[in-house]
């Protein structure tokens, strides 16, 4: 089979690799479509931290049900040969604290399809039954692979307890910041984006932001007094900019609550005075707590995933969609491979 294969940093090539095979409480998936992920580029670069070499890349993909193992019928869902499904790249031990307080996604010796183990950009994958979610067959492939992403906005949302009633201001309107903003707007809340980019601005506007804020322009704490009157119930930081971390502070509402996405080591200015005088609650989120089902529920609603997705390559040209993420980035907002 083929698959996209980093050797080591700055290494990127499609490689013939031996097929997997499918083992006791598996299912083997023969993957249709992948997005390529900021994790990804990171990887190809060198600079993600977490990952380990050689590695075929992947973690946001969906295929098909090729093979079962024995005892791969997980929990509620039977699985079945020729079943569409989107693949939680999340596996986790079950046995250490923050697994049995359901948090599996920051296991302590949490694994990532992608990241620490051969990802799904690649021909055919086995992946724990467990993590394989079935989806219409109508859907299209690339929908099905838009899972995983939207899955990183439940997870935050959920961990911040987004209703209808709040007022959210998200910083960035990149693909996971856009991600945030639709499901926000589900929820039913009024949302605000932030970014210096004109062109993610008007996306973000089209795609349900009430108030988009140019903050290279504008003074954005003006702009969400004005907008709130007594500051921002929940803010998502999908741009994770230590330096920006007071202003945030500073916007948050009295009862408040900020949501941090980013896996920056540099520090951040702390002002615990206004984190006290407001009791707010600061708040990390990683990857998805499985939230895979919420998320399909999300797309059976009405998102639609598609609107973010910009490009679609052949998974042979992979070279040419890293390139065009890299040299085009205003063009660019999800970039798929299809297998």
């Amino acid at each position: 089979m083929r698959a996209v294969y980093v050797k080591k940093p700055g290494s990127l090539e499609v490689m013939e690799l031996p097929a997997p095979s499918v083992g006791k409480g598996e299912a083997l998936v023969r993957v249709r479509a992948a997005g390529i992920c900021g994790s990804d580029m990171h990887i190809y670069h060198g600079t993600n931290p977490l990952a380990e070499y050689p590695r075929v890349i992947g973690h946001e993909f969906a295929g098909e049900i090729v093979a079962l193992g024995e005892e791969a019928t997980p929990g509620k869902q039977a699985l079945s040969v020729g079943d569409h499904v989107a693949v939680d790249p999340v596996t986790s031990c079950g046995a250490c604290y923050p697994c049995s307080v359901g948090r599996r996604n920051v296991c302590s010796r949490l694994k990532v399809f992608g990241v620490h183990q051969d990802g799904g950009m690649t021909e055919y994958v086995s992946v724990p039954a467990a993590n394989a979610h079935v989806v219409p067959k109508e859907w299209s492939w690339e929908k099905a692979a838009m899972t995983e992403p939207f899955s990183i906005a439940a997870n935050v949302l959920s961990r911040t307890e987004c209703v209808a009633s709040d007022r959210v201001l998200v910083m960035g309107a990149g693909p996971i910041g856009l991600t945030v903003l639709m499901g926000a707007v589900l929820i039913g809340a009024r949302v605000a984006v932030a970014d210096v980019l004109d062109s993610r601005l008007d996306v973000a506007r089209k795609l349900g932001a009430e108030l988009a804020v140019n903050s290279e322009r504008q003074s954005l704490e003006d702009e969400m007094l004005k907008w709130t009157g007594e500051g921002v119930p929940l803010i998502v930081d999908a741009v994770c900019i230590p330096a920006l971390f007071p202003s945030l502070l500073r916007m948050a509402s009295p009862a408040g609550r900020i949501a941090h996405l980013g896996f920056s080591e540099r520090p951040a200015e702390i002002i615990p005075l206004e984190i006290t005088k407001k009791e707010l609650s600061i708040i990390g989120s990683r990857l998805n707590c499985n939230m895979f089902p919420r998320v399909i529920e999300w797309f059976g609603k009405g998102l639609d995933p598609e609107k973010l997705v910009s490009h679609k390559f052949p998974f042979t040209e992979v070279r040419g969609a890293f390139d065009l993420i890299e040299e085009k980035p205003l063009e660019t907002r999800k970039v798929l491979l299809t297998f």
